[in-house]
């Protein structure tokens, strides 16, 4: 039946305002996916005028945006506040102790951090998918499955951490850093299985749009944190040692009040009803999905990784080193702005493929990656403008200051980079493309933009800036592949991929029911 502009107009509204009218004054599960259905509603109305149909749906997707990114983004910032304030307990012990921090935290700790990540994008993918679709039981399943991986994962990792001084001898280190960094590394240990527990939980909350709730204990915790370190570290005189234990055990309490809070809240009580046995079942088929989804974050933290490496086997590495550890600091506190677009991204558009809403995913994916490098490029200029007092903020000397400054137009282009690439790659976790990327980020970082970084500093000896500069190069075709690979994208195409996918894993489970 025909309807007019303004007629059709009413139910979208109406449905606009059951979506946000909680007690809480966010979007419910059932508003969520009411809010959802209404955003593809609103595209799909060509009796609209174009200027207010788009109107009209740039709000239903900034409002979903906010309560997903904005909490996501906190979450993050506190997190890696924590990683933050660590180095600065250790800066303040002094330039070794600054040099072995960054040396622990980017050479070997980031390398756990980036694979269990990795391994834990698969629940991201199939989470979402699954509660788009409204198969909320397989979530719990989902999130077990994916613990029990990556704890096993841990173990192995623990051995890396075990034989961390001899690793770094062996890529080349200065002895005495090498030494102090182990220290480090030891007391991250119990920090891997925080990290195998806490990324799967914080892809299954944030696939049901929750994480207000991880932002409020993230805060405590940092609140913690600092208190704890300031005095194991300072009073207590641990040191080294002393800062990276309490950074494992902050950690910990976040993993913990998470926990709690799924078994305890009725946001959750469809999608977690207990453990199963099912998170034993079926993890070689698990292992393979997780696989591609590690190799792509890896190869990805990896490459940012070896630029720490790389420049601790330049001449005089401790000013090289400290340079590129506060640098790489503030890009981390400005990169958590593209981690929580990309939390964003990656939800959104795996929640509307799951639930059939191809011009939703697409829209949706225009909007994130607008706003995400509006933000990027604005930090970059402050960057800029702040180029010559930024480094004072972890660590005195006019050495490290001006080694600083010389990095920063580097470091105002790696932040836009930063706002546009990882917003792509949570597009891309949301359509499950891990297998691709990870080919993308192969051919992009480590034939091109390593080589070229080695050759930029060593060859044409323009240390630390020229690695940089190389790798970047790398960066650059990267992001112009997976935006060139977005625009192209056939929504429709990608929601029968997405419902082929939930209908086999959805096979599986019941094969292993009637086993």
């Amino acid at each position: 039946m025909d309807r007019s502009s303004d007629s059709s107009t009413q139910p979208l509204l109406q449905n606009n305002n059951n979506a946000t009218n909680t007690s809480s004054g966010k979007p419910s599960k059932k508003n969520h996916l009411e809010a959802s259905n209404e955003l593809e509603e609103v595209l799909s109305n060509t009796e609209l005028p174009l200027l207010k149909r788009f109107r009209m749906a740039s709000w239903i997707e900034l409002r979903l945006l906010f309560f997903l990114s904005a909490p996501a983004i906190a979450v993050y910032f506190i997190n890696f506040s924590m990683s933050t304030s660590t180095q600065i307990f250790s800066g303040r012990l002094g330039n070794l102790e600054l040099a072995a921090s960054s040396l622990g935290n980017n050479g070997i700790q980031y390398f756990a951090y980036g694979l269990l990540l990795g391994m834990g994008s698969a629940v991201e993918t199939l989470c979402g998918q699954a509660y788009g679709a409204k198969k909320f039981e397989m979530l719990g399943v989902y999130l077990q499955r994916s613990s029990v991986l990556l704890c096993l994962t841990g173990l192995a990792l623990t051995i890396l951490y075990a034989f961390s001084r001899q690793l770094l001898l062996f890529l080349g280190q200065s002895p005495q850093i090498a030494s102090s960094a182990s220290i480090f590394v030891y007391g991250l240990i119990p920090q891997i299985f925080a990290y195998a527990l806490n990324f799967p939980i914080q892809k299954y909350m944030q696939a049901q749009s929750i994480v207000a709730p991880s932002a409020y204990i993230a805060a405590v915790g940092l609140v913690l944190h600092v208190g704890l370190s300031w005095f194991v570290v300072f009073k207590i005189g641990l040191g080294l040692l002393g800062a990276a234990l309490v950074l494992s055990f902050s950690w910990w309490f976040i993993v913990v009040a998470q926990f709690v809070y799924i078994v305890t809240s009725d946001r959750c009580k469809e999608t977690w009803t207990g453990f199963s046995p099912l998170a034993f079942t079926g993890l070689w088929d698990f292992f393979k999905l997780s696989a591609a989804s590690a190799i792509m974050y890896c190869l990805e933290s990896w490459y940012f990784q070896s630029l720490v490496l790389l420049a601790g086997m330049l001449p005089n590495p401790e000013l090289a080193l400290d340079a590129l550890s506060i640098c790489n600091t503030i890009s981390g506190w400005i990169f958590n702005f593209s981690n929580g677009f990309n939390a964003a991204a990656s939800v959104r558009v795996s929640n509307e493929l799951g639930a059939a809403h191809p011009k939703s995913a697409k829209f949706s994916t225009i909007i994130v990656n607008s706003i995400s490098v509006i933000i990027a490029v604005i930090c970059a200029f402050i960057i800029l403008a702040l180029r010559h007092v930024i480094s004072y903020a972890f660590t005195e000397g006019q050495a490290v200051s001006d080694a600083v400054s010389d990095l920063s137009p580097l470091l105002a282009v790696t932040i836009v980079l930063n706002g546009i690439q990882p917003v792509l790659t949570g597009v891309a976790v949301g359509c499950g493309w891990q297998t691709f990327v990870a080919y993308v980020n192969l051919a992009c970082y480590y034939l091109v933009g390593l080589p070229l970084g080695a050759v930029m500093g060593f060859y044409f000896k323009l240390g630390a800036k020229g690695i940089w500069s190389g790798m970047l190069g790398g960066t650059v075709m990267q992001t112009i592949v997976l935006l060139w690979v977005t625009l192209r994208t056939d929504w429709n195409h990608e929601v029968n991929v997405a419902m082929k996918r939930l209908d086999k894993w959805e096979d599986k489970e019941e094969s292993v029911f009637k086993g």
